[in-house]
């Protein structure tokens, strides 16, 4: 009987041929990064298959970092991804393609672009809800120009790091409400934001504003992300202008990126708005829904402890875009931003230990004991998939991150 080869996917495989997602990889053995398509259970050098199989796209792919292809633009993405398709699906390739393959256990993912700028929204309704309840208990929970614009600040590039590396516990002034003078220390509220981001491919001109229309233009593809929070940290230095030294330590992301064309299927509406909006955010008669229907899954030590939803996202990944350049501030290659945390409206949908504990109030039950925020020791992971076409699940690159005591 002849051996199963490794691109019969099992159907119903949420990494079959209706995904490929990208990443960069190296091996023990070689430790030259490589752009890798990742199916089923396996990683495809796409650059050595494109060269063995005499592809124009040989040079795209046989690079240490996404970034080129991401620069190619939206037609180069579409025929490079019509072109793997056919790679993994053909049998006419397989004796080509199949020397490329290893099994995934076998790669070492690193971060697979190179990151420009950071910048991270604010764009849950039931999230900022929570938050505004808990720090404006005796005033409105949502600030007046929360549903006018996307809220969002710039953050710090240099720390995004790729899924599965450590974190060390920051340290940093704090103060509560009943301390006669800060402290300086580790944080005693370290927490996470699940959310989902989103890669620029496509750059723009200086000046320029990006409409809602060419969203699908320069974001090449998105991904899940963690934006890890030291609480009291932040709680201590926000005011007057925003997250500093809380955010800035680490923001972990999944090792694999995955095109928007694979996400078709998923596109949702986003919820109905309360206030009519400004021209330039205003998505009423676009083409396309601008949500995604994600299903996001958090755990802590391997204990599933929320769900949150996606496609119950306020303001969308393209009203993000228009937003932050309407300004005229430019796109450039490797540009993340993060939606902010991903909330729905019941319990179990919250998307933060500060949340899910009200603050440190409630404490959740793990196995391992309770917990009102992250100790040392604990590993936090964020899976995530969306409906395909036809029926299937399109799976996202998951992100975890292990929480080491401060240095």
């Amino acid at each position: 009987m002849p051996q199963q080869s490794p691109l019969d996917v099992p159907e119903g495989d949420p990494f079959g041929p209706h995904n490929l997602p990208y990443g960069v990889f190296s091996t023990s053995g070689d430790t030259r990064r490589r752009i890798g398509v990742r199916i089923g259970g396996y990683v495809l050098d796409a650059g050595a298959a494109a060269a063995a199989l005499g592809s124009p796209y040989a040079g795209l792919l046989g690079r240490p970092s996404l970034n080129p292809l991401l620069a190619a633009g939206r037609t180069a993405w579409r025929d490079v991804r019509r072109a793997l398709t056919a790679w993994v699906t053909d049998p006419g390739h397989r004796p080509a393609v199949e020397p490329h393959l290893l099994p995934l256990e076998e790669a070492v993912l690193h971060l697979p672009y190179e990151v420009a700028d950071y910048v991270d929204f604010y764009a849950s309704e039931h999230h900022a809800t929570n938050v505004g309840k808990m720090f404006r208990p005796d005033g409105d929970a949502l600030t007046p120009n929360w549903k006018h614009l996307p809220i969002g600040y710039h953050g710090r590039s240099g720390t995004l790091v790729v899924s599965g590396t450590d974190v060390v516990r920051p340290s940093g002034q704090r103060k509560a409400p009943t301390d006669p003078a800060p402290v300086f220390g580790p944080s005693v509220k370290l927490d996470i934001e699940a959310e989902v981001g989103f890669v620029v491919g496509t750059p723009s001109e200086l000046g320029r504003p990006v409409p809602l229309a060419e969203f699908e233009d320069h974001v090449f593809g998105l991904f899940l992300l963690n934006d890890w929070s030291a609480r009291d940290i932040q709680a201590w230095e926000y005011v007057p202008l925003g997250p500093f030294l809380g955010k800035s330590f680490a923001t972990s992301v999944s090792a694999w990126v995955t095109p928007l064309e694979a996400l078709d299927a998923a596109r949702t509406a986003p919820p109905a708005r309360d206030f009519p909006l400004l021209p330039y955010l205003d998505d009423a008669d676009s083409d396309r829904p601008g949500g995604f229907d994600l299903h996001i899954t958090v755990s802590i030590n391997g204990q599933e402890v929320a769900r949150p939803p996606f496609a119950t996202m306020y303001w969308t990944a393209a009203q993000q875009l228009a937003h932050m350049t309407v300004n005229g501030a430019s796109l450039r290659t490797g540009d993340v931003y993060g939606s902010g945390t991903v909330s729905g409206p019941e319990v179990d949908q919250r998307g933060s230990l500060l949340e899910l504990t009200w603050n440190g109030r409630d404490a959740i039950e793990l196995a391992d004991g309770k917990r009102t925020f992250l100790e040392d020791g604990d590993t936090v992971t964020l899976t995530a998939w969306a409906p395909g076409a036809n029926g299937t699940r399109v799976g996202l690159g998951e992100v975890t991150g292990r929480i080491v005591g401060s240095r």
